[in-house]
């Protein structure tokens, strides 16, 4: 359970505070919520206690991950998958998860595919959102702004070159 003024990692819409944690009257049920703010958009959700774990909530990485994500970020591989329907729908998939290496991965994929060739509009906004939620995460874990975070994330992007890795 999360309390008052911790940060956590909501799948799809990224790091956000916990501003208050209500009870409120839904459909004739007492229920639970956490009153979320995002911090990339400002944007305020509600979320039910009960369903935090099932919705994929969760706490921000440690400072030790964030070596693990850079790791990832700078790493020589990339996804085989050509056909870009399914690339689409396998790194929706990732990002969904909220899993902060699988977010990385395909901030790492579409940067590398990007610098080969130019992204479709929908993965260029799927980069741009994956490179966003990672570089917020790290943000916090690390107590840096968000453009130093910006920083480290395009750093370990850049750092892998084809032909010299």
């Amino acid at each position: 359970m999360f309390k008052v003024g911790d940060h956590i990692v909501y799948p799809m819409h990224g790091v956000g505070e916990i501003e208050a944690i209500e009870k409120k009257v839904v459909l004739g049920k007492r229920t639970e919520f956490y009153i979320i703010t995002i911090k990339n958009s400002g944007m305020k959700v509600m979320i039910p206690v009960q369903n935090a774990e099932k919705i994929g909530l969760r706490s921000i990485i440690s400072k030790r991950d964030v070596k693990k994500v850079i790791a990832i970020l700078s790493k020589d591989e990339t996804s085989s998958v050509d056909d870009w329907k399914e690339r689409y729908q396998n790194n929706i998939d990732k990002v969904k998860s909220g899993s902060i290496y699988e977010v990385s991965e395909v901030a790492r994929d579409l940067f590398r595919r990007g610098s080969e060739k130019e992204l479709s509009i929908m993965e260029r906004k799927l980069y741009e959102n994956a490179y966003q939620l990672v570089a917020h995460e790290i943000a916090l874990a690390k107590n840096v702004d968000f453009e130093e975070a910006g920083n480290i994330v395009s750093e370990a992007l850049s750092a892998y070159q084809p032909g010299r890795g």
